[in-house]
């Protein structure tokens, strides 16, 4: 039987791998967005949204975001798991609505971490200025854990989940950025397998439910702990919380109810509200709390990092499951 070892959360937005000053480059992409009506969002805006978005607010939630990356960093390499199965979510880089699965798990015996091409191939402007901004993980191949990819599959089949599966990822953009983030900031040196699952949470119709998703990763704890190799495995939530409307209350709401292992509050948060944007990888964090429901969570840190008048940015938070 294989132990799971240690449950960890983290935001992946593009804010974290943005020094503070670069967060006012994503002013024209927050304004011109047509997913939703900026001067509506502005409308709506806290009074003292002003006072979020200084410079000195910006660098001081900017410095807590990598603190808590650090400690993530720490718990990881401390607790030295054998494999570590990355809950995230894809956006438009292996999967399209001719295809769109709501839960995926890659078998491929290795992954490849690639720069986002559009990055580097549009024309520098206002417009896109913030794709080249910030660092970015070290591009190469690195080793997946085809053996526990294939038992999460068989026993997810077996406890009544429709799996997507696959051992290739597009060779034009390699492994997704939900993904390629933990090789920037949770495993640097690159040294644990890693098997990515991939939950549909932004593309309708089929996004799961909060509810599916905490059923799901009940199901996931099934399968680490049948795999009959006697290893440590590691289990992690890689995105959200709200984006890029904040959105702090339903934030502290689902928190709350991860930490105080409130399920029911958990699995029926108001679809209106969490099926927003990128707010809707919230689902990758229930996933992985109904994997350690029985463990207890600590919150690392929660951060909102506004970066508009209009309350627009990335809420990061960061959170332990031992």
């Amino acid at each position: 039987m294989a132990d799971l070892v240690l449950g960890i959360g983290s935001s992946h937005a593009p804010q974290l791998r943005m020094k503070a000053e670069q967060w006012p480059l994503l002013l024209h992409k927050d304004t011109n967005d047509p997913r939703y009506n900026y001067q509506e969002v502005l409308s709506r805006a806290k009074p003292d949204m002003e006072a979020e978005i200084t410079p000195e607010v910006m660098e001081r939630r900017y410095a807590a975001n990598h603190v808590a990356l650090g400690k993530l960093r720490d718990k990881l390499a401390e607790a030295a798991p054998d494999a570590l199965v990355i809950v995230g979510d894809d956006q438009h880089e292996q999967f399209w609505e001719d295809n769109m699965p709501m839960f995926s798990v890659y078998r491929g015996a290795e992954v490849t971490v690639k720069h986002r091409r559009h990055a580097t191939t549009q024309p520098k402007s206002e417009a896109t200025a913030w794709l080249t901004a910030g660092e970015r993980a070290e591009e190469g191949d690195y080793p997946a854990a085809p053996d526990l990819a294939e038992q999460l599959i068989e026993t997810l089949v077996d406890r009544g989940f429709d799996i997507a599966a696959s051992n290739k990822l597009r060779e034009e953009v390699g492994v997704g950025h939900a993904f390629e983030f933990v090789y920037q900031y949770i495993m640097p040196k690159a040294d644990i397998p890693i098997v990515p699952v991939s939950v549909n949470t932004y593309f309708p119709p089929n996004q799961p439910t909060a509810r599916r998703s905490y059923q799901f990763g009940g199901a996931l704890r099934e399968a680490i702990e049948a795999w009959d190799v006697g290893k440590r495995v590691a289990i992690m939530a890689s995105g959200g919380l709200s984006h890029f409307i904040i959105d702090e209350e339903i934030d502290r709401t689902a928190l709350d109810a991860m930490k105080n292992k409130d399920v029911e509050t958990l699995v029926t948060l108001p679809k209106d509200r969490l099926m927003v944007l990128g707010t809707t990888e919230i689902l990758n964090w229930i996933t992985v709390a109904g994997a350690m429901e029985a463990e207890e969570m600590m919150v690392l840190d929660y951060v909102p990092c506004y970066r508009t008048p209009a309350g627009t940015g990335c809420a990061m938070a960061f959170a332990t499951w031992e």
